[in-house]
């Protein structure tokens, strides 16, 4: 692994979403974004991320992709460990799931990793994974593991968080890994 770069931190309190539409570009090959506290007003809700290719006007990137997670209830009643066919992308333009059902309780919140690769070669598609760490509504924690490929070989320039129902509070930050 190269050494990160900060290149911007992004503060959401009560955002529909964080839009990141400069610093990605040919400098880095690699883009890390390193999630902290990200807390949903409403119960229940997705974290997502979607991407473009004209600096933001539209986010609707076409992707495959898959996950896995590993799950520990809080009162260590159960455990599991699965492939999670319901956040897989089959060539869809939809929103990406970085968390599923994430509790909006004081003590509830997400944390993790997304890694993008070569987002400006315009000969390729785009690689990605993701790790995140998070507290499920129904107290749970889970360690999810995402990874899939962005169908699009026109140079992507901007990136968007979001969730699927509400607002959220959190932290985001962008580095170029050199």
């Amino acid at each position: 692994m190269g050494i990160p770069t900060l290149i911007s931190t992004s503060t959401a309190s009560d955002s529909s979403s964080i839009d990141i539409t400069s610093g990605i570009d040919s400098t880095y090959d690699e883009y890390m974004f390193v999630f902290t506290d990200i807390g949903p007003a409403t119960d229940s809700a997705e974290f997502l991320f979607d991407t473009s290719t004209d600096g933001g006007s539209n986010y609707a990137s076409t992707k495959t992709t898959t996950a896995f997670a590993a799950s520990h209830a809080e009162d260590n009643s159960s455990t599991a460990l699965g492939y999670e066919t319901s956040y897989d992308l089959a060539q869809a333009t939809d929103g990406q799931q970085l968390v599923n059902s994430l509790g909006n309780g004081a003590d509830e919140s997400a944390a993790g990793v997304l890694h993008l690769f070569s987002p400006s070669n315009t000969t390729y598609v785009k690689h990605f994974y993701a790790r995140m760490s998070y507290y499920h509504k129904s107290n749970f924690n889970f360690d999810l593991f995402t990874a899939g490929y962005i169908n699009q070989t026109a140079d992507i320039d901007a990136i968007k968080f979001y969730m699927d129902s509400g607002n959220f509070d959190g932290v985001i930050q962008m580095y170029g890994i050199s």
